[in-house]
Parts: structure tokens; sequence; C-alpha cells
């Protein structure tokens, strides 16, 4: 699998993150490529969502660097931009506590991470001209269009409440695709499924990759989905990179199993 750019489509450097006296992330470095699967994965308080939390925006890393390079654009170095800002680059992220709009419909969740990408403002919603009805219809199509790639076509009209665990959890893949991302960074999208839905998502991933051209980073504790999903693995221990590799040297590697996988995988 080969990258469409001269450099990964992420690519982190030496990032460091302090909260006054703690430091939850020290030289952390990872990079991902065009079209690959990465893992991160480390015991918990290993900093895993400090670091999703940086390269997204929420939080100011306190040293370090984070690049992207889209497909076909420059590489650029994105610390200290606001999160939408980063969305607009083409990151987009789902978090480990579902954040749905619970009352809102299907669609209408969907639709709502699209609205990033128009261009009417406030200003043509209140006028309600041709330009802004014509862009609203392009969003319901184009909102519906992801629904049908994730399997959620037939539950456009239910409230996000109404939907079965891990139904919802795509859902909110399909949200953050609405967004276009060419990275997308999944915070444990298979916490708290059976193992049949863990074999969807698993598909559900792969297809997103396969058809659709998105890298991904995911943070994951379910070690049989990523040795069996990932191209490579990180792996973090107190806020330090430890490893990196295939599934296979990550699950042969002595300082990881001590630190994380024990003996059992």
């Amino acid at each position: 699998m080969t990258s469409e750019t001269p450099y990964p489509a992420l690519e982190v450097l030496d990032l460091t993150m302090d909260f006054g006296g703690l430091r939850a992330l020290n030289a952390a470095t990872l990079h991902v490529k065009g079209g690959e699967i990465v893992a991160l994965i480390g015991p918990n308080g290993a900093g895993k969502t400090t670091f999703f939390n940086c390269i997204t925006g929420l939080y100011h890393p306190t040293e370090g660097d984070i690049f992207i390079c889209p497909p076909g654009k420059q590489r650029e170095r994105i610390n200290g931009l606001k999160i939408n800002a980063v969305t607009e680059r083409g990151l987009a992220r789902t978090f480990q506590n579902i954040r749905l709009f619970q009352n809102m419909t299907v669609l209408e969740n969907v639709m709502l991470a699209r609205h990033c990408r128009s261009s009417s403002g406030i200003l043509g919603a209140v006028l309600r001209n041709r330009k802004t009805r014509l862009e609203e219809r392009d969003i319901v199509r184009t909102s519906f269009a992801i629904l049908e790639k994730i399997g959620l076509a037939d539950v456009v009209n239910l409230p996000a409440k109404n939907l079965p665990y891990g139904a919802q959890r795509r859902l909110e893949i399909a949200r953050a695709m609405a967004t276009e991302p060419f990275l997308l960074l999944l915070d444990e999208p298979a916490a708290g499924m059976n193992p049949q839905e863990t074999r969807e998502l698993e598909g559900l991933i792969r297809q997103i990759r396969d058809q659709e051209g998105i890298s991904i980073l995911l943070i994951e504790h379910d070690m049989k989905l990523v040795m069996s999903l990932c191209d490579r693995v990180t792996v973090l221990d107190y806020g330090q990179k430890i490893a990196e590799g295939t599934p296979r040297e990550i699950r042969e590697n002595p300082v990881v199993i001590k630190a994380y996988l024990g003996e059992d995988i």
C-alpha cells in the first residue's frame, strides 16, 4: 500500500503535553501513511486520548509538531489550530463516549455534521435564497448516501436514542465521515460491542479505507480487533512510545508484553 503524497498523511513529532506538574505525553512520535490503518494502544492512563485531543485541536501541546499532508495538498503544521480549522483540513474523530444528538433523527445527526462543508452561512439560512435551498438539498442527498454506505439507510428517520448500541457507534462514524475527512480518528470504536458488532465494525473500517481512501488512526483495547485489522501499531506507556511495528512484531515484543499485552495474546 503506497501513500498518495511524499509525506505521511499524519506525522507527529516529539509531542509533549503537560498539565501543571503532570506530563501526560513525553516526546511521543507517530505517523500514518496514506491508506493505512494504524492503532494506538496502551494501558489506561497511557496518554492515548490526550494524544488524540492534541491532534484534533482540543488541547494545544506543550511541545512538538503535528503535520498533515492531505492527498494532493502541501504538508502543513496544524499545532494550535482551533477544532473547526482542524476539521476543515480533513481530520475527523469519534469519541470514547457516544456524543450523538439523541433526540435528533439519524439523518439529522449526519446533516448537522455536513454543514461544516456548507457556505450559505447565517444570512443564507435566514433569507432562504436559491443557493441555500440547493445546498440544503445537497446536504440531505450526501448525508443519506453516507448512511447507505454505513448500513443505516433503513433507520434514517429514527431518533438516534432508539438505535441499538452498535448502530449508534456506526452513526458516530457516519457523522465523522460527513465532514469529508482524509484521516479518521476513532477513539475506542469497539468499546461495549458484542462479538458480532465488533466483526461488523471491522468490516466497516476496512470498507472506509478501501472504498473511500480514508486513512485511519484508532485507539482500541480489543487486541483481537487490533491484530487482525491494523497495518501497524504504536504502543504508549506513561505518555511515552515504547514500541512500534506490525501487529506480529508488537505481539512478540517483550517490552509490550510486560507493559500491556500479557502472555495470552
